[in-house]
C-alpha cells in the first residue's frame, strides 16, 4: 500500500462539535455547559486530590457537555454510541489532572441516562466556585472522516518512517496542514495528538501503574507492558476530544492550549458501561 492507502485503511468516522452561540434551556438538549439534566437520584460527582493551593479535599467536578443520543445517531455511521438517552461529561477543572497517575481516577466521569423523560436540571453544588461553572452554549454537529496523527499512525505501521509522505497524504485527505494542530472538538474518531499516542497510557494507568517518569515505566512488569504495547490501540478508543471552549467573554482552556481526551474500551462502550473511562490531558 502507498501512504494514502495506509491512511485510508485506518479511517474512522467522527462527529465534529462546533460552538454556535449561547444557548437557552431545553431539557435533554445537546449542549456545552449550563446546568446538567440528571435523574432525581443523581449524586453530583466529586474528586479528592491536591488542588493548586495544596489543599487535599473533595471538589465537585464541572459539567462540560451533554449529548442527546438521538441527535448523534445520524452522524454515528459506525453505530458505536447509544441511539437514545443522554450522554453527559464531567471533569474537575481546578486540578486539571493529566491522567498519568492512577490516583487521577475519578477526575472525570461520563454518565449515560437512558430515560430522558425522567431528567431535570440540577442545581450547581453550593461549594462549586463560579469560575468552574460553564455557561450554556449550543453545539453544531457534523460528520467528518478521521485519520490518525503521525504518533498513532506509527503505532499501526511501525516500519514506515516516511513522515513527509505521511504529511502529504494526510493533507490531501483532510485538507488540513499536518504540522498544525486543528482547533477541533469531536466525538469518536482519531485524536489530534499533541504529545504522544495515548492508548497504551490509558491502558496502563487504568490498571494502576504510575507513568509520571521514565523510572516508573521501567517498573511495569514486562508481560503487562508487552500486552499494552501490542493490544491497547485495538481495545481502547476515543470517546470525546475537547478543545478550548470560547463563547462571548467565556474561555475554558486545558493547560497551555491543550486538549482533554476521554477514552473508553470498545467492550465497555458496547455494553454501555461508562464507569471506567480514562482521561488524558495533553498541551504544549
Amino acid at each position: 500500500m502507498n501512504m494514502k492507502e495506509k491512511l485510508e485503511s485506518l479511517a474512522k468516522n467522527s462527529i465534529e462539535l462546533k460552538i454556535e452561540e449561547a444557548g437557552t434551556y431545553q431539557c435533554g438538549a445537546t449542549r456545552f455547559g449550563g446546568q446538567p439534566d440528571v435523574p432525581p437520584d443523581f449524586i453530583w460527582p466529586t474528586y479528592e486530590g491536591e488542588s493548586y493551593d495544596h489543599i487535599v479535599k473533595k471538589r465537585p467536578l464541572s459539567f462540560l457537555a451533554q449529548f442527546n443520543c438521538a441527535d448523534l445517531a445520524k452522524y454515528d455511521t459506525e453505530h458505536l454510541l447509544p441511539d437514545h438517552g443522554l450522554l453527559s461529561f464531567f471533569y474537575e477543572l481546578d486540578t486539571q489532572c493529566c491522567g498519568y497517575d492512577p490516583n487521577n481516577k475519578g477526575c472525570a466521569r461520563v454518565y449515560w441516562f437512558e430515560d430522558i423523560s425522567a431528567l431535570s436540571a440540577a442545581d450547581f453544588p453550593e461549594d462549586m466556585e463560579e469560575d468552574f461553572q460553564m455557561p450554556m452554549i449550543n453545539i453544531a454537529l457534523s460528520q467528518k472522516p478521521s485519520y490518525p496523527s503521525w504518533q498513532d499512525f506509527t503505532e499501526a505501521f511501525p516500519d514506515d518512517d516516511n513522515d513527509e509522505a505521511f504529511e502529504a497524504a494526510w493533507e490531501e485527505l483532510t485538507g488540513e496542514n499536518a504540522e498544525e494542530l486543528p482547533d477541533r472538538s469531536q466525538l469518536l474518531g482519531w485524536p489530534d495528538v499533541i504529545q504522544n499516542s495515548m492508548f497504551e497510557e490509558c491502558d496502563l494507568a487504568a490498571q494502576g501503574y504510575y507513568l509520571g517518569n521514565p523510572e516508573s515505566w521501567q517498573k511495569i512488569p514486562q508481560d503487562v507492558r508487552k500486552r499494552a504495547e501490542e493490544t491497547a490501540k485495538d481495545r481502547w478508543l476515543l470517546l470525546l476530544q475537547l478543545d478550548t471552549v470560547e463563547c462571548d467573554d467565556f474561555e475554558l482552556m486545558f493547560g497551555d492550549c491543550g486538549h482533554i481526551y476521554f477514552y473508553i474500551t470498545k467492550e465497555d462502550l458496547k455494553t454501555r458501561c461508562f464507569d471506567n473511562i480514562w482521561l488524558i490531558l495533553q498541551c504544549f
